[in-house]
């Protein structure tokens, strides 16, 4: 009886664990919001590292977040550093960009993978902005095998996790570019 309770769990382990290596992996998650401020306005607070802790929901999470930032425009790098675990370490590289249209940014996450982080801005009424901020990753992409089936487990929540996120960051770029503006 109890080796066939035993068998029946490692069986189930088994499945699950295969379930990992075959289950969709990809996680997109978007947000957006209008801002009363000109795309112009809007796209310099987005475009530029060195103003992101104005607005970042992840500057709000750990304040003692050391940062590097190197290059501009494309190429433009952000390198972190933070204990906290909802922070951690990685960097963020501009691949694209498009003023005041579009931004789209590499990010790389240390030893969790890496992801592509996308703004759409276009005109809105009474010269405002509609943004769209968006994220794509694949979560066994770039992580150890061992990690890749609790990647795909955790990709069933990441794109809530990742919207709360922008939904805050986006609340703060509205904030701090209508008090700009």
């Amino acid at each position: 009886m109890i080796g066939k309770i035993l068998g029946g769990i490692a069986a189930l382990l088994v499945i699950l664990v295969a379930l990992g290596f075959i289950l969709p992996d990809k996680v997109q998650a978007e947000r957006e919001t209008i801002i009363n401020a000109p795309p112009e306005e809007v796209f310099a607070l987005i475009s530029d590292f060195s103003k992101w802790n104005t607005w970042s929901p992840w500057a709000e999470i750990d304040p003692d977040t050391k940062y590097a930032m190197s290059g501009s425009g494309v190429g433009h790098k952000m390198v972190w550093e933070s204990d906290h675990q909802n922070v951690g370490n990685g960097s963020q590289v501009i691949t694209a960009l498009d003023p005041p249209n579009k931004m789209v940014s590499e990010l790389e996450f240390d030893g969790m993978g890496g992801a592509t982080a996308t703004f759409d801005l276009s005109p809105a009424d009474d010269g405002a902005t509609k943004i769209i901020w968006s994220f794509e990753t694949n979560m066994r992409e770039g992580v150890p095998i061992y990690m890749k089936p609790m990647g795909t487990y955790m990709g069933f929540f990441m794109g809530d996790w990742v919207g709360k996120d922008y939904e805050k960051g986006l609340a703060n770029l509205k904030a701090v570019a209508e008090a700009n503006s």
